[in-house]
Formats: structure tokens, C-alpha cells, sequence
């Protein structure tokens, strides 16, 4: 979807409510187009005043006499406002920096900065350098923490009744708990909605998978509207099929073709790689499971499968979740053939997070990748590619499951 200006997002969201006694101080009667402009200034100025005022508290701890006139520029006008002032003349205000003549706050700059990568220290130094301005880590801390009510609100929101294919995939960050750096899984979800568009419907955060953490997610799903998932797609995550069997007991489960590829092709050497993948071909091109399992069976008996027996048995131990693949027409086929629609945000997610050391708790690594979720779905466009073709026959495969999903 396309970026949204700044306007366009004070729009949509829910703007605070205005006291009906403060409204009736400044309206007295019929006001004219002016009337009301002076009557916003005056607002805007009381607030940034008080607003500049609990930032001098911030800075001092307690509150401080005197201060001092500046006229800055807003985008309804220049504004003439009063900077409050400490005694040794320490305090230089964020929401109005010294020898600034814009209202600018930092907020943005903040939470833009930390959506990167950057840790807190490398905010505070980049402020200093490009702005002139110290900022201490407590303040940046307190702007990131002030997404999290963003975050849990995004967590908790409801779902499409229905999607026709999900993706699960998960990425591995270090994080510090009871004193001890340890590895931890950031599991995602992408659903394709019913226009084909695509949606993260999802994050969560665990140190080992198996059917109850699995059974936590679809639950999950299910408490926020998801009734029905007709594909969920996998690279061989542990405890999901028990998990999905119970809470979505209707949605076929197929494994990543192109992870089973890759995974084959690790068996062989490089310069063998390409001449593997092509033998491989007729298995997960064949038009019918009977094929795909002749195919097969013939690898096996020719020159790879002979020198490298391993990858035979591991598309013979993955048999059930490949079966399904060749159930559906090449639009769909060419849906779920891969998870590199995941994979390739968990790589710009990885780039991110590739400087930090390890996270201090879950909630900071959650507070991080969902910041970068929303940068990086931003600039997502319309629907999946050939999704037409692929709705079609969802529709003649699935009939009301899709059509008319239950509500």
C-alpha cells in the first residue's frame, strides 16, 4: 500500500476529545473563517507551552521560573510562543530545539531511526551529532516504549474470517534473560487475504516450538476471527500439524517445495548442485502424486539418488505434507510452491537486527521488529501476482469454504 503523508495519517487516526466547556471558552457565538484560525493558534500555543513546560520537568525533575519569547513556524503560520528557561541555561527542549525555528518534535526522528536498527546509543550520538541536541537514553527509551501501546493494539486486532494461504516462517535473534543471552525463535505469519492482497497477521516469541506453542498461535488466530486457513505453508515446523489438526482441522498443511530442494542439494557439492536440481525436477513438476512418485522412485535408481541416498529419504519422510502440492492447478501450485514471499522479509528483518548484539527482553526485540514490519509493508502494492487465476480455482476446489466463508 501506498505511504501515507503525514496529514493523511492525523486523519485517520482517532484524534483526543475536546472538553465541551473548553470548546464553549473559545465559542461564543457565529466566529468567522479568522476567528477560528486565532482561536487554533491560541490552542496550539497553550499546548506546546505546556507541552515545553513538562519537558523542562523532565530535564530537571522538578519545575523551574522563567523563560523566554520565540516566534516559530507551524504549518498554520508562524507562532509566537514562550520557552520556559532554567537558571544556567542547561535545558535545550526537543520539542523546540535551540536556534530552531520549526515545530518539529523528535518523536519522529526517534522511532524512524530505531525502526533501522539503531540502538539508543546510536540515536543519542546521532542527535548530537546532526542536531546539536543531548538527548539521554532515558528519553529515547520512553519515545520506542510509547509504540507498545501501537503494538499490542496491532497484536490484539481482528482478522479475515477466512485466508486462503498462510505463511509461517521464524528467524533466530540473542536475547538477555535471567542474565544469560540466550537464542529465541521470532515466528511470523503472512496471510494472502481473499483479494490476494497480504498481510502479517502476526509475531511471536519463543525459545523452543512443539505443538503447544503451535496450539498458542491458532488459537490466537482463532480468538481474533480466523475460522478457516484452506493452505497453510511450512518449512517442517515442529508440533504444527498436531497444533493445526486441532484447532483448524480442515486446512491441508504442504511443506516448502523449494525448501526440500535446498535442503537436497546441501548433500551435494557445488559444481554437482545444478545437474542434482535438474534430476530433482520430475518429481515436483509431475502432473499427479503417481508421477511425482514414479519420479521419484526413478532418482533414486539413477546416478544421484544412488550417490546421495539421504535425499531420496528426505522427500520420502516429508511425503504427506508434499502429497497435497500436486492436488492443485499451476496458479495455486505457483502460490504455495515457496515461502520466499516470508523469507524475504525475515532477511530485510535480519539486516535490521544483524548490528545489535542480543535484545534485553522480548518485549524490546517486539517493539523492533514491528516498527520494521510497518516499514516494510508499507510500500507493499496490490494483490499477489496472477491472483485472478489463482482465485478461480480456489473457488471450483474450495466452492463455499471460499465463496462464502462462515461468519
Amino acid at each position: 500500500m501506498p505511504r501515507k503523508t503525514k496529514t493523511s495519517q492525523a486523519a485517520d487516526r482517532e484524534l483526543p476529545a475536546i472538553p465541551e466547556d473548553l470548546i464553549a471558552h473559545f465559542v461564543k457565538g457565529p466566529m468567522t473563517a479568522e476567528a477560528v484560525q486565532d482561536a487554533s493558534m491560541a490552542f496550539k500555543k497553550a499546548l506546546i507551552e505546556r507541552a515545553l513546560g513538562a519537558e523542562l520537568g523532565h530535564h530537571l525533575g522538578y519545575q523551574r521560573n522563567g523563560k523566554s519569547a520565540k516566534t516559530v513556524l507551524t504549518e498554520d503560520g508562524p507562532l509566537r510562543v514562550n520557552i520556559p528557561r532554567d537558571r544556567d541555561g542547561s535545558f535545550d527542549p526537543l520539542l523546540i530545539p535551540k536556534h530552531e525555528r520549526r515545530f518539529t518534535g523528535f518523536d519522529d526522528k526517534i522511532i524512524a531511526m530505531y525502526a533501522r536498527g539503531m540502538t539508543v546509543r546510536e540515536i543519542q550520538a546521532f542527535l548530537a551529532e546532526q542536531y546539536g541536541t543531548e538527548v539521554s537514553p532515558e528519553f529515547i527509551s520512553s519515545v520506542t516504549d510509547a509504540v507498545m501501546d501501537e503494538v499490542t493494539a496491532w497484536q490484539a486486532r481482528p482478522l479475515e474470517v477466512m485466508y486462503p494461504v498462510v505463511f509461517f516462517d521464524a528467524l533466530r535473534v540473542k536475547m538477555r534473560e535471567d542474565g544469560v543471552v540466550r537464542n529465541k525463535a521470532v515466528y511470523l505469519a503472512l496471510g494472502v487475504l481473499p483479494d490476494g492482497t497480504r498481510d502479517i497477521l502476526g509475531l511471536w516469541i519463543e525459545t523452543t516450538e512443539g505443538a503447544k506453542f503451535w496450539m498458542k498461535v491458532f488459537n490466537d488466530l482463532r480468538t481474533r476471527g480466523t475460522q478457516d486457513i484452506l493452505i497453510a505453508v511450512t518449512d517442517g515446523l515442529k508440533g504444527m500439524e498436531q497444533a493445526l489438526n486441532a484447532v483448524f482441522p480442515n486446512t491441508t498443511l504442504q511443506t516448502c517445495i523449494v525448501h526440500l530442494i535446498r535442503n537436497s542439494l546441501e548433500y551435494a557439492s557445488w559444481k554437482e548442485r545444478r545437474a542434482v536440481a535438474a534430476a530433482l525436477k520430475p518429481v515436483y513438476t509431475a502432473p499427479t502424486v503417481e508421477a511425482a512418485l514414479a519420479a521419484l522412485e526413478a532418482f533414486e535408481q539413477e546416478e544421484w539418488g544412488k550417490k546421495y541416498p539421504p535425499i531420496a529419504a528426505s522427500w520420502r519422510r516429508a511425503w504427506d505434507q508434499v502429497i497435497p502440492f500436486f492436488m492443485f492447478a499451476p496458479a495455486i501450485r505457483k502460490i504455495i510452491y515457496t515461502t520466499n514471499a516470508i523469507e524475504s522479509i525475515n532477511a530485510q528483518l535480519r539486516k535490521i537486527i544483524k548490528t545489535r548484539g542480543h535484545f534485553p527482553s522480548d518485549e524490546a526485540a517486539t517493539k523492533l521488529l514491528w516498527l520494521a514490519l510497518r516499514n516494510i509493508t508499507g510500500s507493499w502494492g496490490s494483490s499477489t501476482h496472477d491472483w485472478k487465476a489463482a482465485m478461480n480455482q480456489f473457488a471450483i476446489l474450495y466452492e463455499e469454504r471460499f465463496t462464502h466463508p462462515h461468519r
